[in-house]
């Protein structure tokens, strides 16, 4: 495996197993929002991380820039922070602010595979895939979570 995935590898590992841990930290008394805040680390943290990490390593036709690399990392979680917190604490400009991060840092993520090749096409797809699904979901998330604030 590319050397590039390892940060993603790592810091989406460490996002499923916060998800647990908020899990069963809150199992005695869930509500809705500990049960969304798990949701969101295991599916977002934990899983599109893996999900597009792992594809830009090995999708990216050249090797990507350590500053890009570095950005999207730091970008990926400050938004998945940002968007947690915003929602645990009612501050919706805090989860608005998170989602535009997302949202930037998923143009990153597409630019860097841009070009890529063919020899792993069920990879290909299930990158643009996660890519997509973050798209039409970070809005659809965003009017929930302001509904639920009115």
């Amino acid at each position: 495996m590319n050397k590039s995935a390892i940060p993603f590898l790592t810091l989406g590992g460490i996002s499923l197993i916060l998800g647990g841990v908020v899990s069963a930290a809150s199992a005695g008394s869930p509500s809705y929002t500990s049960a969304w805040a798990v949701a969101y680390l295991v599916l977002v943290g934990g899983l599109a991380q893996l999900v597009l990490g792992i594809g830009q390593a090995e999708l990216a036709s050249k090797r990507l820039p350590a500053g890009l690399l570095a950005a999207e990392v730091a970008l990926l979680n400050l938004s998945t922070v940002a968007v947690l917190l915003g929602t645990i604490l009612t501050a919706p400009a805090l989860t608005y602010a998170g989602a535009g991060l997302l949202l930037v840092t998923l143009v990153a993520f597409i630019w860097a595979v841009r070009g890529a090749s063919q020899h792993l096409p069920w990879l290909l797809w299930a990158f643009r895939i996660m890519v997509v699904v973050l798209l039409v979901s970070a809005p659809i998330g965003l009017v929930i979570a302001h509904s639920r604030l009115s």
